[in-house]
């Protein structure tokens, strides 16, 4: 099994599916199986530019292709819930975009089919497995420059207001908060925890998306700071303030970046020598989990998917956003 071809299907074709595709391409015995999407000619397009083997404009055929063995889902937040319970009935792997799903309740019953189905389920949140991530993560669990007193994190760009668009639509999940705001919180969870309390505000969209919104995660001896806005570009990274010294993800710090390392006035830059995206590393993580016959990652656990999407949820309930 370890050498096993892995047959992926993609449903849903937006922008992040292409970048999935493009490196998808990148890892040795996987092969771009399968696409769909509830337009033929869509589905026909990006089968062609990646070459896949089938093109499918229905997500029901697609999940019961009996070629297909694992399927990333990259349809709008909203949907996230039904069509991975698709592909999990259908007994299919399923890497599923992030956020999960959009809410708590969602998750959990997601969670319950994988499990009733014996079948592999993980949330695609890539940053997770990116190597610089996982560099600070090893800086942080081995207290290598003391204890972890302030974090800081943002992620914002300048969105054109379009109620067509998935990012503003509010009946999607639209708003800057399931979007990108879940990163800064990921960093968070993932180095300090769950926090004894959360404060936070927020500015709207006329449609009552939210376009900004500001966190403070409170811990017994740290403080995160956590920001999302879709009306600025912000600087987009990640600060960790240890006891002696300071770790910063440079910019984009959710994709592929640099790490600075400042201590006793003088920084190192560390450079990670990228060269794709970065979709590939969950994805090889998939494989292998597929190849082992793994029904849960031991990096991107369920419990972990459960407190993250808590953690969104108290968000929304503080800043009284509701879909």
């Amino acid at each position: 099994m370890k050498d096993k071809k892995i047959r992926w299907g993609i449903i849903g074709l937006g922008k992040i599916a292409n970048k999935f595709a493009t490196d998808l391409a990148t890892i040795p015995n996987t092969e771009l199986y399968a696409v769909a999407s509830r337009s033929k000619e869509k589905a026909i397009t990006f089968g062609k530019k990646y070459n896949a083997v089938k093109t499918y404009d229905s997500y029901e055929d697609l999940a019961k292709d009996s070629e297909v063995d694992a399927v990333y889902i990259a349809t709008p937040h909203s949907f996230h819930k039904e069509h991975a319970i698709l592909c999990l009935k259908n007994k299919k792997a399923v890497l599923c975009e992030k956020p999960f799903a959009m809410n708590l309740d969602e998750v959990q019953e997601m969670i319950a089919v994988a499990k009733e189905n014996d079948v592999l389920l993980m949330e695609a949140l890539w940053t997770y497995f990116l190597p610089h991530y996982q560099y600070v993560l090893t800086i942080f669990k081995t207290n290598k420059y003391g204890s972890l007193n302030k974090l800081e994190a943002d992620f914002g760009f300048k969105a054109t207001y379009d109620l067509s668009s998935r990012l503003i639509k509010k009946e999607v999940g639209g708003g800057s908060l399931l979007d990108i705001g879940i990163y800064p919180i990921f960093v968070a969870l993932s180095t300090l925890g769950k926090p004894n309390s959360i404060k936070a505000d927020a500015l709207f969209f006329e449609n009552g998306a939210d376009s900004e919104c500001n966190m403070v995660f409170n811990y017994p001896n740290a403080t995160a700071y956590l920001k999302s806005t879709l009306a600025a570009d912000t600087k987009t990274e990640a600060i960790f303030t240890f006891k002696n010294a300071v770790v910063k993800i440079n910019t984009m710090f959710h994709e592929p970046s640099t790490v600075s390392i400042v201590q006793n006035g003088k920084e190192e830059i560390i450079d990670f020598d990228y060269t794709t995206i970065g979709y590939n590393y969950e994805a090889i993580h998939f494989n292998e989990l597929l190849r082992a016959g793994k029904k849960e990652s031991p990096v991107m656990t369920f419990n972990f998917s459960l407190e993250l999407i808590k953690l969104l949820d108290k968000v929304r309930g503080v800043i009284n956003l509701e879909y």
